[in-house]
């Protein structure tokens, strides 16, 4: 009964992680992302234009999604149909 007793406090502690890490939620990604070749990119603070990335011809896949690598829904609206280009690169923002 003493050794069950002494191990009370390890079996809470083991309980304890657990739950802290069953119960936690993980991390969602919101906002605009775009895909061109297999790099996504965090479009949410940025603005279209020559100098960053533009939604243009025609694509059935789609331009903007809700979270990247496959994970978010297409965005109807203006740019549904379209096809994302990157125009720089190096004003663009790697999905993570």
């Amino acid at each position: 009964m003493n050794k069950v007793k002494g191990a009370l406090p390890i079996f809470a502690f083991l309980f304890a992680a657990f739950a802290a890490v069953a119960f936690t939620s993980p991390k969602t990604h919101t906002g605009l992302f775009g895909q061109e070749d297999d790099v996504w990119y965090d479009v949410t603070e940025t603005d279209p234009d020559q100098d960053t990335y533009v939604c243009d011809q025609s694509d059935p896949e789609g331009c903007l999604y809700t979270a990247p690598f496959g994970m978010g829904s297409l965005i109807s609206g203006p740019t549904q149909g379209q096809r994302f280009i990157v125009q720089n690169e190096n004003n663009l923002i790697v999905a993570q």
